[in-house]
C-alpha cells in the first residue's frame, strides 16, 4: 500500500511540474502578447496548481487516498468532459432564398446625395430608414477632420488607401482572350489557390457561384439601380489577415488603416487573378471595396472558409473575424470545396456574447438567432453601427478586438481553437475562462513602439482619456 501512495505522489508531483511549466510558457506568450491581465491569472492559477500538486514532494507531505485519488483524476476527468467528440446539431440552412439589394446597405445610402433623383426615390419607399439615416447624416463621418478620433497622420493615410484601391475599381474586369487553354479541373483549383496564398492570403477556397450570392441591384457609383447578371459558373473566395497589433487599437485611427490596406492587399490581388484568368481565355470578374456584385461573406462561407457569427462577420477557424474578403468569379473550369459547416462556432457564439458587450453602439444582438428571409442569423443594427462610425471618424473594429477567437495565431491559441472545435463542452467553458484571463471588455491597446515608428511618426495612440467620450 505504500509502494502505491508513493508512486501516486510521483505521478503528482509529474502533473504538478507540467502545470507549472505550462503555465510559464502560457505566461510569457501572454507577456509577449501585452496581455497584462492574462499574464498574471495565467502565473497564479499555474502556482495555485503547481503548489496543491507538488507539496507532497517539496515538503514530504503525504496526502491520503481519496485525495489522491481525485486530484489524479481531476485532469483525466477534463480531458474526457473537454475534448470528447461531441456535436450539437441544428439548422445550418443560411442560404437565402432572396437576393439582397445592394441600395439598402449602409455605403449605399450614405452616397446617396440629398436634393438628388436617385435619394428622392430611395427615402420615398424607405420612410423608416429616412429617419434612421438623418442621425448620422449630422455626424462628421468616416475619416472626418471633425470626428472625436481623428488623427492628423493617419486619417490621411487610410483615406489614401481607400481612394488607391477607388482609383483600380474600374480593373475588375476587361478583355478576355480569343484563345482558351485546356485545364485541369482540379490541379488549376489547387494551382490558383497555391499562387493566392504565395501572394499572401491566409486561406483560399472555391464554390459554385449561387444565386443568392449576388446582389438584386447595384448600390453605388455609375451602376446604381443597375440589375446585376452576373452568369458565372464559379466564386475564388480569398481571405487576407488583418494584424493583430493594429486590430488590438480598436477603434483607434491605426485600426482603420489597417482595414483601408487589406482592403487595398486583397483587392489587387483579385484583380491580379482576374486578369491572370482572363489570359487564359475565361471570363472573370474581381469584387473589391466599392465594387461587388455579391456578398462576399456568403461567398467565402460556402467556399469552406468559416461560418457567419454573432457579429454578422465571416469568422475564420484560424483568424476568427480578423480577416478581410475579396472574391473573383469566372467560368474557368474549377473544382468546388466543400463547406465545413462547423457548428463549433456557432455554438461558441451562441454563449460567448462578448462581442456584443462590447460593442460601443450596442448594435450587436445578446439574444438568440432569429429567421430572418427565410434564414436563422442574428440581427444587427446596421444603422447603429454606422452611426458609431460616423461619429469617431474610423470603422471601429471593437468586435474584431475583443472576440476569443481572433486571437494570435501561435501554438497556444491554436490548442484553444482546436478544443473548441474538438468539443461545445469545451466552448462553453473557453468563453468564460477568456473573460476572466482577457477581461469581459478589455480596454483598446496602442500600437507597438515598433510598429507605429514603422509605419507613422505621430498621432497613431490614442488619447488614454479618449475612451470615456465614445462610449468604450
Amino acid at each position: 500500500m505504500k509502494w502505491l501512495i508513493l508512486h501516486a505522489h510521483l505521478w503528482l508531483a509529474l502533473l504538478g511540474a507540467i502545470f507549472v511549466l505550462g503555465s510559464v510558457w502560457v505566461a510569457f506568450v501572454s507577456w509577449r502578447e501585452r496581455e497584462n491581465r492574462a499574464t498574471v491569472w495565467t502565473l497564479l492559477v499555474g502556482g495555485l496548481l503547481g503548489l496543491l500538486y507538488l507539496s507532497p514532494a517539496v515538503w514530504g507531505l503525504f496526502y491520503p487516498p481519496l485525495v489522491i485519488v481525485v486530484l489524479l483524476f481531476l485532469p483525466l476527468f477534463a480531458l474526457l468532459l473537454f475534448f470528447l467528440p461531441y456535436r450539437k446539431t441544428f439548422n445550418m440552412n443560411n442560404k437565402n432564398p432572396h437576393r439582397f439589394d445592394e441600395r439598402d446597405t449602409m455605403f449605399a445610402r450614405e452616397e446617396l446625395q440629398p436634393g438628388t433623383e436617385p435619394y428622392r426615390k430611395y427615402y420615398q419607399s424607405h420612410s423608416r430608414e429616412l429617419e434612421l439615416d438623418r442621425r448620422w447624416r449630422e455626424l462628421p463621418g468616416l475619416l472626418s477632420r471633425k470626428a472625436s478620433l481623428y488623427d492628423p497622420e493617419i486619417f490621411p493615410a487610410a483615406d489614401g488607401n481607400f481612394k488607391t484601391i477607388a482609383g483600380e475599381r474600374h480593373l475588375v474586369d476587361g478583355t478576355v482572350a480569343e484563345q482558351q487553354k485546356e485545364v485541369d479541373a482540379r490541379q488549376m483549383s489547387d494551382d490558383l489557390k497555391r499562387w493566392l496564398k504565395e501572394k499572401g492570403a491566409v486561406a483560399a477556397g472555391v464554390t459554385r457561384l449561387r444565386d443568392y450570392h449576388l446582389y438584386s441591384h447595384r448600390g453605388r457609383g455609375e451602376q446604381y439601380g443597375r440589375k446585376v447578371r452576373n452568369r458565372h459558373r464559379y466564386a475564388i473566395a480569398f481571405l487576407v489577415e488583418m494584424r493583430k497589433e493594429f486590430i488590438d487599437c480598436a477603434p483607434y485611427a491605426p485600426t482603420v488603416w489597417e482595414s483601408s490596406w487589406q482592403y487595398l492587399v486583397s483587392g489587387r490581388m483579385a484583380i491580379a487573378l482576374a486578369r491572370q484568368i482572363r489570359g487564359m481565355g475565361y471570363p472573370a470578374r474581381a469584387h473589391i471595396d466599392g465594387n461587388y456584385e455579391l456578398i462576399c461573406p456568403l461567398v467565402a462561407r460556402d467556399a469552406g472558409l468559416g461560418e457567419i457569427g454573432r457579429m454578422g462577420l465571416l469568422m475564420s477557424p484560424v483568424y476568427g473575424p480578423r480577416v478581410r474578403i475579396a472574391v473573383v468569379t469566372t467560368d474557368l473550369p474549377l473544382v468546388p470545396d466543400a463547406r465545413s459547416r462547423d457548428t463549433s462556432m456557432i455554438t461558441f457564439c451562441e454563449h460567448c456574447r462578448k462581442c456584443a458587450a462590447c460593442c460601443p453602439s450596442q448594435a450587436i444582438p445578446f439574444g438568440d438567432r432569429e429567421e430572418i428571409d427565410g434564414i436563422l442569423r442574428w440581427r444587427i443594427r446596421s444603422e447603429a453601427c454606422f452611426e458609431y462610425w460616423c461619429r469617431s471618424g474610423t470603422d471601429c473594429a471593437r468586435c474584431l478586438a475583443v472576440c476569443p477567437y481572433a486571437h494570435n495565431v501561435n501554438l497556444f491559441h491554436n490548442l484553444i481553437r482546436w478544443a473548441i472545435h474538438r468539443s461545445p463542452l469545451f466552448g462553453r467553458l473557453a468563453a468564460p475562462l477568456d473573460d476572466l484571463f482577457y477581461g469581459r471588455q478589455p480596454r483598446p491597446k496602442s500600437l507597438p513602439a515598433k510598429l507605429r515608428n514603422q509605419y507613422f511618426t505621430r498621432g497613431s495612440n490614442p488619447d488614454p482619456g479618449a475612451h470615456k467620450k465614445i462610449g468604450i
